[in-house]
């Protein structure tokens, strides 16, 4: 494998990658705040939001292994530079969309280059990071969080004080970092021969065959579980409550860029608390927290924020340790690890987010939301099952 060995170069190439991360994920994040708005203008409900907001997740995660799969075959910078440019151009036209097939089509195509850019991105960063990977990846990790913490706060903004019609300008700044990605992170070439004669099959069959993945991959799916609970079906009830735009996207910063925060300070909390109790600590706490939000939301709205902030933190504390776990099981196949854990596992709880939402419609957002959080706090023994030692730890 050619590795590059100048460390000014690794360092601007991280840098870039982790800034169009962080501008990637704006766009991920600019509908679930003016989707209740979008659905009010186009005149359809809840329940079909949530359909809408399941194929995004589809077309932006359930894909990754996939291009994850041709960016480690073909290492170009492809993936990374196009990804960037659908996600800003498409997502940006979406909320101005003048009816429902207009409005799906910019979103399966803008939700297709986030699902470009994850994985070759995530491969990429600990080939430029070498021994530095798992702090290079909390920083990458917790800047694409901060990005997608941000989109809410834009598209709420513009929306309420611009208009829809005027959220395509959102698109320029994507462009522009994906340009100036392309002149400054260096070319490179990252195949490894165990993978010039492997085959998609082979792949796939190694990677979901390995229990230690099995079970970092239904992690990761429960962490997403509740990320995308909240961050869809919250905005509907705050919408019913009279909230505004821009509160909703307030809410969701607070929400998405504690969730970053947690990312950032996973390696030190990992080293206090130790690997294996970071994930007990990630995926039971969400339940006591999600029982004091709702009992607070409507007498205590403060305080109900600043519970839901934490939710964030402490769901997305055990994101970076899942996916340095991952990568290392099978080192070869980073970019496809990375699309199961990042994308993967996000698109199969997009397919549940349909029948969440209906749910939701029917029995009440509260009491489907209390029911997600049961889950990971549930499923927590799984950790168990993960062979953690001293050497893994971050």
């Amino acid at each position: 494998m050619e590795k590059i060995n100048d460390d000014t170069k690794n360092i601007k190439a991280l840098t870039w990658l982790s800034g169009g991360h962080f501008v990637n994920d704006i766009y991920t994040g600019l509908l679930n705040p003016i989707m209740p708005f979008i659905a009010a203008k186009l005149a359809f409900s809840m329940a079909f939001a949530t359909v809408i907001m399941s194929i995004a997740q589809i077309f932006s995660n359930l894909l990754q292994p996939l291009f994850g799969f041709y960016a480690d075959r073909f290492h170009k910078r492809f993936f990374i530079f196009w990804g960037l440019l659908m996600s800003s151009m498409f997502i940006s036209f979406a909320p101005g969309a003048p009816n429902i097939p207009f409005l799906i089509f910019f979103i399966i195509f803008g939700s297709l280059g986030s699902s470009f850019f994850h994985p070759q991105a995530l491969g990429v960063v600990t080939y430029f990071a070498g021994r530095s990977a798992a702090k290079s990846l909390g920083i990458f990790l917790s800047m694409g969080t901060v990005g997608y913490a941000f989109g809410p706060i834009f598209s709420a903004y513009v929306a309420q004080f611009w208009g829809f019609e005027r959220m395509p300008v959102l698109a320029v700044f994507g462009i522009c970092w994906a340009l100036l990605m392309f002149a400054m992170v260096p070319k490179f070439s990252i195949v490894t021969s165990a993978l010039k004669n492997t085959t998609l099959k082979k792949t796939f069959c190694d990677i979901l065959s390995n229990t230690e993945l099995r079970i970092l991959i239904i992690v990761s799916m429960l962490k997403t579980l509740i990320n995308n609970s909240c961050a869809i079906l919250l905005p509907f009830l705050w919408k019913s409550m009279g909230c505004s735009p821009f509160y909703i996207g307030v809410a969701l910063f607070l929400f998405i860029f504690a969730g970053g925060i947690g990312s950032l300070i996973s390696r030190s909390a990992e080293q206090i608390l130790g690997t294996r109790n970071i994930f007990y600590f990630s995926m039971i706490s969400t339940l006591p927290l999600m029982i004091l939000f709702i009992l607070t939301y409507k007498t205590m709205p403060v305080l109900s924020l600043i519970i839901f902030a934490l939710m964030g933190m402490f769901t997305m504390m055990a994101f970076p340790v899942t996916m340095y776990l991952a990568q290392n099981v099978l080192p070869e196949y980073k970019s496809v690890i990375s699309g199961f854990i990042n994308g993967f596992s996000w698109g199969i709880v997009a397919i549940f987010m349909t029948l969440i939402g209906f749910s939701a419609q029917n029995f009440g957002i509260t009491k489907v939301l209390l029911i997600v959080a049961v889950i990971p706090a549930a499923c927590s023994p799984l950790v168990k099952l993960l062979h953690i030692s001293k050497s893994n730890n971050l």
